[in-house]
Formats: structure tokens, C-alpha cells, sequence
């Protein structure tokens, strides 16, 4: 099948390059433009189109995929089937329509509807998630679905380790979907009732809140790590990324909740319902990651 993918992450260059390795490698690949980012604000093009690169496929990167220059792009290509895996973009009409839309999404649908499924599953502590192929329609990833697998969310998973096994989970239900004889592929629609929605990850996202339990705390950290970063307010009222961090009941000597305790090696925060969060791995503004303890004696010299 002649396809045309549309993505931008890293998890949707991971589906690229099982798409690109199959029979239905991409005519063109379509991605977000190159934007400035890090301390230097360098232009910097997104994972999608650093793969299509290497992997020498045909690049597209319009300002919008909605525009005069994006449609003639995709048509000049004469796609069969044009697959959507984390673009980041919303796609109107007349594409939506024009192409049979086939969308990767990271989650069991209706759960997780949006922007941030994955981190949004690991935080509110869900034991399983998965990745579900849908028809890209107008609603918020609101399409029928017609295949989807589950994934188990382990104790230790961070947002890096379980994104990448989604990643292989949804390479394999795509290339299974455009594999399938005509007709033999079933949408379903979804469940409205069961729809939650993922909201995009804030600045206000990334702050532990010391009110939420140690064990809350630990799953926001895992959630935005390492992509986006979790935060706290250190003892001089700046932000102290945290990039690792282990939960457990309260002891006696624990900072109290909302307190921040540097201990001779440790770095400890006093979260809800008597409990505590040690920091393990910590991030000081304008620094390199380090474990605590390093952070501990940087503190004294």
C-alpha cells in the first residue's frame, strides 16, 4: 500500500522506521518545522525528520500540513493510506477527508484521548495502557478504532522506557492494519462513556505538589522523565529539576509535608499522608544531572 506519514517524536521516528523497513515505506514523510531550542536556541529539526533523513525518504516540512503547499505535497504523492502518529498539529478539512487517515495513538482508547496519554496514564497510576489504531476524523482522537493492544505500565516505568515499547507495540498493529485485505479491516466506534483526555503537559505539570502523596510525587517524576522534567521548589525558592525519586512512608526525623531536608547524603521532600520522597537524581538550574549526594556536597563547598 502507497502511504504518506505524517509525525513529529520520537516515538512516531520509531514507527517510521518499521513503516520504512515494511512494503508500504512512505512516498513522503511529513513533519513540523525546524524550531530554535536549548540554551543557544539552535534551529533543530524535529526526531521525524532527522529519520526520514537518514533513512532517506522524501521530506515535507510546511508551515502547516493544512495549507495550499502541504495538500499539493501529500497529493502529488498519491497516497493509499496516510498514517498520523504524533503529529502535534490538528488537520482539517479537505485532508481529512481526501485520504483514508489511519492514526497511531499511544493509549486504549477512549482512555487518554490527546496530547500526553502516556505521561497522563503513568500519573494517575493506571497498571496497563496500550496503543490503538484509529480513522482520524474531525473530534479529538474521538475516530472508530479498528485494532488495538495492551501494554503492562511497570512499577519502574519512566515515560522513556515505556514510550519506546509502545513505540514497537504500534509499529507492529500499523503495518498488521495496512496489511489487511480490503474489508477485512473493522472500525468499531468508541465508548463515549469511558473517554478521559489527556491535556498537554504545563509548566504548572512539572511542580510537586507536596500536598499529593510521596507516592504521587514518584509517578509524576517517571511520567516527565526524560523528555520533560519534574520540579521542585527548592530552599532558596528556585526550581530543582528531578529526574529521579523514590517514595515511602514517613519516618521519624522526615521533613514535615511541604518541607524540602538535606540530609548528609540524601535529598528529602515531606509529601501528603505522613509519607516522603527521596530525591535520587537532581537537577540544578543551569547544571548537569547529578545524583543527590553530589548535589549534597556541592551545597557545602
Amino acid at each position: 500500500m502507497r502511504t504518506v506519514y505524517l509525525g513529529t517524536s520520537e516515538f512516531a521516528a520509531i514507527v517510521l522506521e518499521a513503516l520504512a523497513s515494511s512494503a508500504h515505506r512512505p512516498a513522503l514523510v511529513v513533519s513540523r518545522p525546524d524550531r530554535p531550542r536549548g540554551r543557544g536556541r539552535r534551529l533543530q529539526s524535529p526526531p521525524v525528520a532527522e529519520r526520514a533523513r537518514a533513512l532517506g525518504l522524501e521530506l515535507s516540512q510546511p508551515a502547516t500540513v493544512n495549507d495550499d503547499d502541504g495538500l499539493a505535497a501529500i497529493a502529488a504523492a498519491a497516497p493509499d493510506a496516510v498514517v498520523v502518529c504524533a503529529f502535534g498539529a490538528l488537520i482539517r478539512e479537505p485532508l481529512l477527508s481526501e485520504y483514508e487517515m489511519l492514526n497511531v495513538h499511544p493509549s486504549l482508547l477512549p482512555r487518554w484521548r490527546g496530547a500526553a496519554p502516556i505521561e497522563r496514564a503513568i500519573m494517575a497510576g493506571d497498571e496497563r495502557t496500550g496503543v490503538s489504531i484509529m480513522r482520524l476524523t474531525a473530534g479529538l482522537d474521538s475516530g472508530p478504532v479498528a485494532l488495538a493492544a495492551e501494554s503492562p505500565i511497570e512499577a519502574r516505568d519512566t515515560y522513556g522506557t515505556l514510550s519506546v515499547r509502545l513505540a514497537s507495540v504500534g509499529a507492529g498493529l500499523l503495518l498488521q492494519s495496512l496489511d489487511a485485505a480490503p474489508g477485512d479491516l473493522r472500525f468499531e466506534p468508541q465508548d463515549e462513556a469511558g473517554a478521559t483526555y489527556a491535556e498537554k503537559i504545563a509548566s504548572e505539570d512539572r511542580l510537586l505538589d507536596p500536598a499529593a502523596t510521596a507516592w504521587e510525587c514518584e509517578r509524576r517524576v517517571r511520567a516527565l522523565t526524560p523528555h520533560i522534567g519534574a520540579a521542585v521548589i527548592d530552599g532558596d525558592g528556585g526550581r530543582l529539576g528531578v529526574l529521579a525519586a523514590t517514595a515511602r512512608a514517613g519516618r521519624e526525623g522526615d521533613p514535615a509535608g511541604g518541607e524540602l531536608a538535606f540530609a548528609a547524603d540524601e535529598v528529602l521532600l515531606g509529601c501528603g499522608g505522613a509519607t516522603t520522597l527521596r530525591l535520587d537524581v537532581v537537577q540544578p538550574p543551569g547544571r548537569r544531572a547529578m545524583d543527590a549526594a553530589a548535589f549534597v556536597r556541592g551545597r557545602r563547598a
